[in-house]
């Protein structure tokens, strides 16, 4: 089944604007009805000068020459007063609901982006949504500025102009209205092919956006390879083929107006002869006629930026379309309607015979069971591809299902329920993760461990007090560096956080966790970028901050989890070991090895 035309869609989004929409709409055709008057001031005042005392204005009741004028006088000066008005309130309505639509939408696109599971953004680029929230939503934005109003004020043109000359002379008024069904069928046609033209641009300029945001995230690897030449020929690529299809559209746009000239000065030269043949035989007034030689003007001319119109119009659908369509993706991860308070939460963590899959016939997890018991601390340990960071990512809920619809077997529970129970965000609050891949914002050094505190409500992470963050800094072991920065906590990270080094990241991130506060910490590889000094500080760290919580630590260092409550090994997505360090060793299996290999006895 076909998805409705965007105009609708749109119309339906943003139904909660039809007040504002009406308003406008009223406010564009007062004023084209107010700009078409002057011709019929023009026509009445030829009309005056050569039938005088016979004139229209005086079967109106102004019997005198002079009186006719001054009402001509008074007339213009207050419809031309009416149409600034109007022309004001217009442009003022207009502007200000295309301003408020784009915000509305960009923010609702973007909340809706945030929602969507994190498979969704492993098919996609950045730099193609980046294009989609601001490059599209521009583009709507541009259009109901001026072309919403501009598309209204030829249609008034329209109607009103033909009602006028069909009441003057019917007997001309078909030869000014002749081009006009020709004009609606071009613009149609024109709609037709012009429409799959723009969302190729559409398309396009996503990839360019694409390929500009990987290259400006990636400038160190590029610069360490010296690929700058490459990069920049790769770029050019991309951004001919965007060009190319821009002079695609642009062939077809810009023939439009001269075509539609060509058939519109067909209707007024008809309209000039054939009315002045019938005024000069005294069938026609020249008052009449001079109204009609002018608003066939007025009606025809119009007509020839209808081209412009319904470019910036399908340039505006194609880019709604891919607004809406984003806007319709569903998401395919929703929470429950259990209630886990943050202060209700104990902790403890199951893993009941979860088996999962990325892609079909791949499986990452088989038949694992783990048990997380509250308030102690559990590593996880195994080679790469193990399955070890997919645990937290299920546990997370940032995956649910795989490629092919099949959902993940066996049950994950915390505190007893089942987290696909839970309320989306009271599971994810309850939970502080500190990632091997640390992110920080650009910002400040305190936005960026205040940042934990952001799910909180009435906890902006700008208002946190410098004494909270400080705390969460001192218990990461992370004061000492920050006080040395030239600003302190002021001190601006860069994007990324490009400049701290890897350790100073990665105590920030676990100051963050702590600030949180979180009933249940996961540490994803926390220590396996960092030096050896650092790394003894993370763990000084974590000693302290893990007392009465559940600690869930993924390694690969297994010194760091030496100390650990239990361990669990993972091999090829099974559970193949449990125990105590010392178990493990004296067991001879798998983390035997792992540890005779890491420590250089075998």
């Amino acid at each position: 089944m076909p998805s409705p035309h965007p105009l609708r869609r749109l119309f339906t989004h943003a139904r909660r604007h039809r007040s504002h929409v009406v308003l406008a709409a009223v406010c564009s055709v007062t004023k084209k009805i107010l700009d078409l008057a002057p011709p019929a001031l023009i026509g009445a005042a030829v009309d005056v000068v050569v039938r005088r005392e016979e004139s229209l204005l005086a079967d109106l009741g102004f019997r005198t020459v002079e009186s006719q004028l001054w009402a001509l006088a008074i007339a213009t000066l207050l419809i031309w007063a009416l149409e600034s008005l109007f022309e004001y309130l217009q442009a003022v309505v207009w502007r200000n609901l295309a301003q408020t639509i784009e915000h509305e939408l960009r923010v609702d696109a973007y909340e809706h982006v945030g929602h969507l599971e994190l498979r969704y953004f492993e098919d996609r680029s950045t730099g193609g949504l980046m294009s989609i929230l601001s490059d599209d939503v521009n583009q709507l934005e541009r259009f109901l500025d001026g072309g919403a109003d501009n598309l209204i004020q030829v249609l008034t043109t329209v109607v009103i102009i033909s009602a006028a000359f069909f009441a003057i002379a019917p007997g001309v008024a078909w030869l000014a209205m002749l081009p006009v069904p020709f004009v609606i069928w071009g613009s149609i046609a024109f709609q037709r092919r012009i429409a799959p033209r723009y969302a190729d641009v559409r398309e396009r300029v996503g990839t360019l956006n694409a390929q500009l945001a990987n290259t400006l995230s990636g400038v160190a690897t590029i610069k360490s390879y010296t690929a700058e030449a490459y990069e920049t020929n790769r770029l050019a690529r991309v951004s001919e083929a965007y060009r190319d299809s821009n002079r695609r559209a642009i062939r077809l746009s810009a023939a439009f107006s001269p075509l539609i000239r060509m058939v519109i000065v067909v209707g007024f030269t008809a309209t000039l002869i054939y009315g002045g043949v019938i005024a000069l035989r005294g069938d026609l007034e020249v008052g009449a006629y001079s109204v009609m030689v002018f608003l066939t003007q007025r009606l025809l001319w119009p007509l020839t930026s209808l081209g412009v119109m319904l470019d910036l119009y399908q340039r505006a659908m194609a880019s709604t379309r891919r607004i809406l369509d984003l806007l319709d993706t569903p998401a395919a991860i929703r929470g429950g309607d259990v209630e886990l308070p943050p202060a209700a939460v104990r902790g403890h963590v199951r893993f009941e015979s979860v088996s999962f899959s990325y892609q079909p016939g791949h499986p990452v997890l088989e038949d694992v069971t783990l048990d997380f018991p509250p308030g102690t601390t559990t590593a996880i340990v195994g080679a790469t591809g193990s399955g070890k960071t997919t645990v937290v990512k299920l546990l997370l809920r940032f995956y649910e299902a795989d490629a092919a619809g099949e959902t993940r077997t066996g049950t994950i529970t915390v505190d007893g329920h089942e987290i696909r129970d839970l309320r989306l965000a009271d599971l994810r609050h309850a939970i502080a993760l500190v990632s091997q891949e640390t992110f920080l914002f650009h910002g400040t050094v305190r936005q960026n461990i205040a940042y934990g505190l952001a799910h909180t409500p009435g906890h902006d992470p700008d208002e946190v007090p410098l004494e909270t963050v400080r705390a969460a800094a001192i218990a990461a072991e992370a004061h000492e560096f920050i006080d040395r920065l030239p600003d302190g906590y002021d001190t601006i990270v860069g994007e990324r956080g490009q400049k701290l080094s890897g350790g100073q990241r990665q105590r920030l991130s676990l100051a963050r966790a702590i600030i949180k506060d979180a009933r249940i910490l996961v540490l994803d590889e926390a220590t396996s970028a960092v030096d050896n000094e650092t790394e003894a500080a993370i763990q000084r760290s974590l000693r302290r901050v893990a007392v009465g919580r559940t600690t869930i630590v993924i390694a690969h260092r297994l010194s760091t989890i030496r100390h650990a409550d239990r361990i669990d090994v993972l091999e090829a997505g099974r559970v193949v070991e449990s125990g105590r360090h010392e178990e493990l060793v004296a067991a001879g299996g798998t983390y035997a090895a792992l540890w005779r290999v890491q420590t250089g006895e075998g």
